[in-house]
C-alpha cells in the first residue's frame, strides 16, 4: 500500500518531532553527566583540597533546570508522562477521546503560558547575567524556551491526532 501525500507529510512531521525530542534528551543526558562531574568536583574540592568552586554550583543549577525541561518534549511525544488514569480507563472510549483532547488543550495552554511568561521576564532580564559565571539570562533560560516551543508543537499535533481519531488507530498511548 502506497502512502498518501497526507500520510507521508504526517510521517515527516512525526519523524522531525521525534528527532528534535531525542536531540533534547541526548543534550540533557550530557548535561546530567556534566552535573555529576561538577558535584563530585565540588565534594572532592571541599573535603580533600579545602577549596570550593563557586562557579560549579551555578553551572550545576543550569544543568538541573535544563535537564528537567529538555526531557519534557520526548515524554509528551511518547505519552510517557506520569498520569493517574484509573478514572479515564473506566470511561467509554468516546469519552476518553474527549478527555484526551481536553488534556492536550491544557498542556497547550501550559506551554503557551510559560512561553508568554518567559517572554515577559526575559524582555526585562535578558541583558542581565548570572552572578558567578556571567551567563546571560537569555542563555540560561534558552533550554526552557526550546523545550516549551517543542512541547507546544507536539501537544498541538497530539491534539489534532486525538480530535481526528488517528490517535485511536495509530497510537493507543495517546488516550488515557
Amino acid at each position: 500500500m502506497i502512502p498518501t501525500d497526507e500520510e507521508h507529510a504526517r510521517g515527516i512531521v512525526a519523524g522531525s518531532l521525534e528527532g528534535a525530542a531525542v536531540a533534547c534528551r541526548v543534550f540533557a543526558t550530557l548535561l546530567l553527566a556534566l552535573m555529576c562531574v561538577l558535584i563530585m568536583g565540588q565534594v572532592v574540592g571541599r573535603n580533600v583540597f579545602n577549596s570550593g568552586m563557586p562557579w560549579a554550583d551555578e553551572l550545576a543549577r543550569f544543568c538541573g533546570v535544563a535537564i528537567v525541561f529538555l526531557c519534557v518534549p520526548l515524554l509528551a511525544l511518547r505519552g510517557q508522562h506520569i498520569a493517574v488514569d484509573m478514572v479515564p480507563m473506566m470511561l467509554p472510549v468516546r469519552f476518553r477521546r474527549w478527555l484526551a483532547a481536553v488534556v492536550e488543550l491544557l498542556v497547550l495552554a501550559f506551554a503557551g503560558l510559560l512561553l508568554w511568561s518567559l517572554y515577559a521576564f526575559l524582555g526585562r532580564a535578558w541583558k542581565f547575567a548570572t552572578p558567578t559565571l556571567s551567563i546571560p539570562n537569555w542563555v540560561f533560560y534558552s533550554p526552557v524556551v526550546v523545550a516549551m516551543l517543542l512541547l507546544l508543537v507536539i501537544s498541538g499535533v497530539r491534539f489534532a491526532s486525538v480530535v481526528s481519531g488517528r490517535a485511536t488507530e495509530a497510537r493507543k498511548e495517546m488516550l488515557p
